[in-house]
């Protein structure tokens, strides 16, 4: 199998939708179209994507904002996960991000996803000991966030206000 990564393209939004979802990336309270279609505003030649024979096996966003890089909804497909696919990616991202000058790369890990957690630190990333914090400047329409999400999820999906990051 010949697995190439290439930038996104919006033919690739279905695609890139159902990967997100076979990995349990997405949560209610975000829609990953509207999350697509504002990263195609900000920094496009970061959001990446691996196919074989076409088919979308793998994404991700990256993206930077002078001081920080910061990787979002890095997925594999389910079946191809233990290929160093991911690591592959992730060494695609840290490439472009340093050509930018970027000094450090963060990401987010959900609590209690161990195997995720486990594979970054393979790579090298460790728990910086800081506590991350959200607060919703935009809602995403109709995406109502249950009694147990996280608390900004919650306020975000009644109030209006929210940033639409998953990781």
């Amino acid at each position: 199998m010949e697995t190439v990564i290439r930038p996104f393209r919006p033919t690739d939004t279905e695609a890139v939708v159902a990967l997100w979802e076979s990995c349990g990336l997405v949560r209610p309270w975000n829609d990953p179209r509207r999350d697509i279609a504002r990263k195609a505003t900000v920094q496009p030649e970061l959001f990446l994507v691996a196919t074989d024979r076409e088919a979308v096996v793998a994404a991700g966003m990256a993206g930077f904002d002078g001081h920080r890089g910061w990787v979002n909804y890095l997925a594999v497909s389910p079946d191809r996960q233990g290929g160093g696919l991911g690591r592959r990616l992730m060494a695609e991202f840290e490439r472009l991000l340093t050509d930018l000058g970027c000094p450090k790369v963060n990401l987010q890990v959900r609590a209690g996803n161990e195997q995720v957690i486990a594979f970054y630190e393979a790579l090298g990333y460790a728990d910086d000991r800081t506590v991350s914090l959200g607060k919703r400047l935009i809602s995403d329409d109709g995406a109502d966030a249950p009694d147990d999400a996280p608390s900004d999820a919650r306020s975000d999906a009644r109030t209006g206000p929210g940033t639409a990051a998953a990781s």
